[in-house]
């Protein structure tokens, strides 16, 4: 299913008058201290990278229930990403799993992500299962294993990633390591790490010049006990370690509750290694549920160091995705909320005060800080993200405009009622 221009101009002619009033009321607010041209440009330009793997229903170690239409190849992902791009204009990019979408034909493919306005952002290996064809099991670990053929293996998958990012256009790898242990004594900590650090060596050494690496952490999950790349800390350690390429990744859920995440956020960017962030949310540990469905706040304060960060130091530009597991709700609508909840983050943190606040901070003024953070968040800025999506050539109300549209429906009568994305 493809959506066109007179779709959105469709959708838009209801709601535009009563989106103009909203808005012109806004600018009434906020035009005098904010240049509203610049943010508006600022939130058309964020890009979303959608990963392949959210296109579908997810599921739990218990159970997985299907919600028909689901893409079952990647050429059906990249029109899902199409759609949601159609209706937001901020979601331009899709990121690949390997091997889950191999890409047969690379230049048909490229030709399909222009077609669709799409960009291809960093390719993600995958040493946390065993393929069919694979000689070696990873149960043990991959980049970290005792036996040197398994991470052989290992290091030849993430080469092998790297080349079919590059037959696409991608510009980066995305390194989650699942490897750790459930028991105390199983694993020696420092001989894993150092088998970790040496087999990623060789892979930093295949990345082309103008790519980058990004070493993604975890505290627990998929093992109890110990993970080999456990915390912020050793991700940035490992990648000082490889070289300017590497750069740590910060996923929402990949934390323990209540881990003050914005000044990992600051300290990363400080040191000009902070490569990319993975969005979701989550109430216990690494739910992968919609973003700033249950922590808002927290989002914004994270948003709030993420732009104090681009305007003064010299970090890289930043790959921003989604990673989430839509198990109940319409994967697509879930999407289109999630991206919706970042660029109102986003667009509260661009109004934050910065002068009053950085007086406030270096008087010790408190009451004052947190006043010019909570008007901030405080704010309405929904009509302000509707103005930009209607600048973009986007709906003013993607979720309105997907169900008026009746895209799922329309998705289960292409491709039937019992699909199942790949890699699911």
């Amino acid at each position: 299913m493809i959506l066109n221009d007179q779709n959105i101009e469709d959708a838009n002619k209801s709601a535009l008058s009563d989106h103009q009033k909203q808005y012109d009321n806004l600018k009434s607010t906020l035009s005098d201290k904010h240049d509203l041209d610049a943010i508006i440009q600022k939130l058309k330009d964020f890009q979303v990278a959608i990963p392949s793997w959210a296109l579908g229903t997810g599921g739990t170690r218990f159970g997985r229930y299907g919600g028909g239409g689901e893409p079952r190849t990647l050429e059906e992902k990249m029109y899902d990403v199409g759609l949601i791009h159609k209706l937001n204009q901020n979601s331009g990019a899709i990121s690949l799993h390997i091997p889950w979408d191999i890409p047969e034909n690379p230049e048909a493919i490229r030709q399909l992500a222009s077609n669709l306005n799409l960009k291809f952002d960093a390719v993600n290996s995958n040493t946390f299962q065993d393929q069919e064809d694979a000689k070696y099991s990873y149960k043990y670990g991959s980049l970290s294993h005792v036996d040197a053929a398994v991470r052989q293996q290992a290091i030849d998958h993430n080469k092998e990633v790297i080349d079919y990012g590059k037959d696409l256009g991608s510009k980066s790898l995305t390194v989650w390591l699942a490897d750790g242990s459930s028991h105390p004594g199983q694993n020696n900590f420092r001989k894993a790490f150092e088998r970790t650090y040496e087999s990623l060596q060789e892979i930093y050494n295949h990345l082309p010049a103008d790519w980058k690496v990004f070493i993604e952490y975890k505290p627990y999950e998929p093992y109890f006990y110990s993970m080999v790349i456990q915390d912020w800390g050793t991700s940035h350690l490992l990648a000082q370690k490889l070289g300017d390429k590497a750069l740590s990744l910060v996923d929402l859920g990949h934390h323990l509750p209540n881990t003050n995440i914005e000044q990992i956020v600051a300290t990363l960017m400080m040191q000009n290694k902070l490569g990319g962030f993975h969005f979701n949310d989550s109430k216990f540990g690494d739910d992968d549920l919609t973003v700033g469905s249950l922590k808002p706040y927290q989002l914004f304060l994270i948003f709030n160091e993420l732009v104090d960060g681009m305007l003064n130091t010299s970090n890289p530009d930043l790959s921003w995705m989604i990673d989430a597991s839509h198990n109940m709700k319409d994967p697509l609508e879930d999407l289109l909320q999630s991206v919706d909840a970042i660029l109102l983050a986003y667009a509260q943190a661009l109004v934050v005060d910065r002068k009053a606040l950085d007086q406030a901070q270096e008087s010790n003024d408190i009451t004052g800080a947190q006043e010019i953070l909570q008007n901030a968040y405080r704010m309405d800025l929904r009509p302000l993200l509707a103005e930009a999506r209607r600048q973009a050539g986007a709906a003013l109300n993607p979720i309105k405009a997907y169900r008026q549209f009746k895209v799922r429906d329309q998705l289960i009568d292409e491709r039937g009622l019992k699909t199942i994305s790949t890699g699911l």
